[in-house]
């Protein structure tokens, strides 16, 4: 057994993505000593629920990703309402709000990203919120009465996820995003007009690219000014625009980052290769130079697994396509590869919901999205990791079965009609 299998590790950051990695180490055989940190009180979560059935049926969702006793029964020593103010990266060693230090041979930073604050909307005080932890959940559902009138800020995954939820709940929608559609950076245009089609039809107002002029709380709710001249007034607000990397630590610590996130090699190894990152604070530089960051449940389980391996000094994982789903307005839509594909091709019913669209680009299957036909991921991903070369009238076809074609995508490379 190698050193690496007895190595100290020290994670900070006790989400998705650290605490993926503590299990995955042991997983993998490693005997050493494993330290999770968290700031917050609660064992580490999944996050995804916060914005659906954590709101819609909290006594009855598990948002747990473990029990806590499960990290003691694999001698993973778990530390929570702890923060880490220090990185000593030329002595291996983290210091601790309390003053204390902890050494390591590996560190895996996996802190996250914060929402991105509006002071404007901040000031307004209790009756506005963002949506990023169990706390956050908690104080929103408080306010979640049948018949109240909710502004939300952000058309974005969550906010649109958050806007079916509450929809569910008896409350009425108004949804503000400077942008001219909603999801612009993760959908093509076709499945945005899908969605505020399906949003609309259950009673979500949009109000689209333009932004908040002025706003204030009047004493019986807030009021939003828009830069069109709508006034909206609402019993509470919530926004979501955008996250920022918590990267102090690795600023202490003296790693490169980039565009404020931890930059990472395809081993998820920093500028120190005894210090890894993974998940939302982690930037890669692809082969074509373009960063790329992922803000995803998948990717955090996927860097997890990545960093771990890494420590021990294994053959890394087969790459894997990026992917994310969400749920929304009774339909489930998935989403994995390139979004910003130029040429899209749809096979099935776009009228009914149920359909696939690929993304292209120069003749090659770069992306996918499937809405309500979720069976139909496994094969496409497999077109995208093939870097298939598919004619859009075999990609459209119905008839064709996607299993043999992920299998065999050579068979039908030049078939047309």
């Amino acid at each position: 057994m190698s050193d690496s299998f007895n190595s100290r590790v020290v994670i900070v950051g006790a989400g998705q993505a650290g605490a993926m990695a503590a299990m995955a180490l042991r997983e993998l055989g490693h005997v050493g000593s494993i330290t999770l940190i968290g700031d917050e009180a609660e064992a580490p979560y999944e996050r995804p629920p916060l914005s659906k059935d954590a709101l819609l049926h909290p006594d009855d969702t598990r948002i747990l990703i473990r029990e806590p006793s499960h990290y003691a029964s694999i001698h993973v020593q778990l530390r929570l309402d702890t923060s880490v103010t220090n990185v000593v990266a030329d002595e291996r060693k983290v210091v601790l709000s309390d003053g204390s230090s902890l050494d390591y041979d590996f560190l895996i930073l996996a802190t996250g990203a914060r929402a991105r604050r509006l002071p404007q909307l901040d000031a307004l005080g209790a009756r506005v919120h963002t949506l990023r932890s169990i706390a956050d959940a908690q104080r929103l559902q408080s306010q979640l009465v049948r018949g109240a009138k909710a502004i939300l800020v952000g058309a974005g995954v969550i906010g649109l996820e958050l806007a079916s939820s509450l929809i569910d709940l008896g409350l009425s929608v108004d949804l503000v995003d400077q942008a001219p559609r909603i999801m612009s950076r993760n959908a093509p245009e076709l499945v945005s007009d899908v969605l505020k089609q399906a949003h609309e039809s259950w009673g979500v107002r949009f109000h689209l690219g333009v932004s908040v002029d002025a706003a204030q709380d009047n004493g019986n709710g807030i009021v939003l000014n828009l830069t069109d001249g709508t006034v909206l007034e609402g019993d509470l607000l919530v926004y979501g625009v955008g996250a920022v990397v918590n990267d102090a630590l690795a600023r202490s610590a003296g790693i490169e980052l980039l565009n404020g996130a931890v930059v990472v090699n395809a081993l998820c190894q920093t500028s120190r290769p005894e210090i890894l990152a993974a998940g939302d604070v982690a930037i890669t530089v692809g082969t074509s130079g373009t960063p790329i960051r992922l803000e995803t449940w998948e990717n955090a389980n996927t860097q997890a697994m990545i960093a771990a391996r890494t420590i021990l000094n294994l053959e890394p994982a087969p790459a894997t396509v990026p992917w994310f789903w969400t749920d929304q307005c009774g339909m489930n839509l998935q989403f994995s590869g390139d979004m910003q594909a130029p040429d899209w091709v749809v096979r099935g019913s776009v009228k009914e919901a149920s359909f696939m669209a690929w993304g292209l680009l120069k003749g090659v299957v770069v992306g996918a999205i499937t809405v309500n036909q979720g069976r139909e991921m496994r094969p496409a991903k497999e077109l995208i990791a093939k870097k298939a070369a598919i004619p859009a009238s075999v990609l459209g076809d119905l008839k064709v079965n996607l299993r043999h074609l992920a299998k065999a995508p050579e068979q039908f490379a030049g078939k047309v009609g």
